[in-house]
């Protein structure tokens, strides 16, 4: 679904850090450059808490699940060896993160808990292309937990299939299944937030 991926993931491509520096700071941090990795963090805290936001729904689990990623990717930062840009290796890192967390969840027996609105966040003044971002962002977050996890994963941070299978441990077929049903629920979602907003004015 184009325009989800496109409404939601514009501001992030325009805002993607220099592969140039991430390198310089990589290699400065392996060597025991404390500050170097402060920069990184600084450099990509915002976007790995948007997608852990975008994966729990929950703010304060997702800024519990974006520290939990920068400690993993310190204890992991020696194992870089620069074969992918430093921000796919800690990207795909986080996914991992939050899906070990949502399994944790699910022995526990936990419920998901809704923000309800995940649009708040960092939002300029609204203006149409912004309402339509915050609404889908809005009817992201509303998703089954599993049906918004594959829609990120796909729609958002643009992993294909495969990879999506084997981070989740899906078949390819019902990650596929899963993507085609999640986009359908929230082309409905959309659908009923406009007829709302239609009726309010």
């Amino acid at each position: 679904m184009p325009e989800e991926r496109d409404a939601i993931s514009s501001t992030q491509k325009a805002q993607a850090p220099s592969a140039e520096v991430d390198e310089s700071l990589v290699e400065r941090a392996q060597g025991g450059d404390a500050r170097a990795f402060e920069e990184l963090y600084r450099t990509h805290v915002d976007r790995v808490y948007a997608l852990c936001l975008r994966m729990s729904a929950d703010r304060e689990r997702a800024e519990r699940l974006t520290q939990d990623a920068f400690v993993r990717c310190w204890e992991k930062l020696g194992t870089f060896r620069g074969e992918s840009r430093f921000s796919s290796w800690l990207y795909r890192m986080t996914v991992n993160v939050v899906l070990n967390d949502q399994r944790a969840r699910k022995r526990r027996h936990l419920r998901l808990e809704s923000t309800g609105d995940l649009g708040r966040y960092g939002c300029p003044a609204p203006d149409r292309r912004t309402e339509e971002r915050i609404d889908v962002e809005r009817a992201l977050a509303a998703l089954p937990e599993a049906a918004r996890t594959v829609l990120v994963l796909y729609g958002i941070e643009g992993y294909k299939y495969r990879e999506i299978a084997e981070m989740t441990g899906l078949a390819e077929g019902t990650v596929k299944a899963q993507i085609h049903r999640a986009r359908k629920l929230l082309e409905e979602a959309l659908g009923r937030d406009r007829e709302g907003t239609d009726h309010d004015g």
